[in-house]
């Protein structure tokens, strides 16, 4: 058989449209379709870790200013404030009643709280807080000494004013914070 150089060959037919199938397109599709579901799954992971640190980012700054809020608070009460008769006014509230309601769950208390200005690294924050008192004139922690001729009060050398003091930190739509400390005034 004689064969002819390649050059000289007759070229191959095409085959016909209705022949060719078409699998390759099907699959690079269903590929496709397969990595966009991948990356429409990471990107959800990822948006809702955003939310989350943005969230804890919001929480410790409110923290952080409703504990500034106390500080102040604190400084407030070891000046020994004038305690209005009944009620709350302006930040300082009249000795606690056992028997009624806690004041921090009362909103119109919120109203007439105390506004403190606290800046978090280029954040401005205004909590509220309020000093109530629990006792005055109790024995003063570590003032006292027992013994078996004298009565506790008589031993006690020094008495000392307990506040409560309540601070909340909240931004509309953002992370709220209520802090408490007491606070011993001798």
């Amino acid at each position: 058989m004689i064969r002819m150089p390649r050059s000289q060959r007759p070229p191959r037919p095409l085959r016909s449209p209705r022949s060719q199938r078409g699998v390759a397109l099907a699959v690079v599709l269903i590929l496709l379709l397969v990595m966009t579901l991948l990356a429409l799954t990471s990107l959800r992971g990822t948006l809702m870790e955003e939310r989350m640190s943005a969230n804890l980012m919001d929480r410790s700054l409110s923290f952080q200013a409703a504990e500034a809020a106390l500080r102040e608070g604190e400084a407030l009460a070891a000046g020994k404030p004038a305690l209005p008769a009944a009620g709350c006014n302006n930040g300082v509230c009249a000795k606690v009643d056992p028997a009624a309601a806690p004041r921090w769950l009362d909103e119109t208390v919120w109203t007439n709280a105390r506004t403190a200005t606290v800046s978090l690294g280029g954040v401005t924050a205004r909590p509220k807080f309020f000093i109530e008192l629990l006792a005055d004139n109790v024995p003063a922690k570590g003032s006292c000494t027992t013994s078996e001729d004298v009565s506790p009060d008589a031993a006690c050398s020094g008495t000392e004013h307990r506040y409560r003091i309540t601070a909340r930190s909240e931004a509309a739509g953002r992370a709220v914070v209520v802090l408490q400390s007491n606070y011993a005034v001798p």
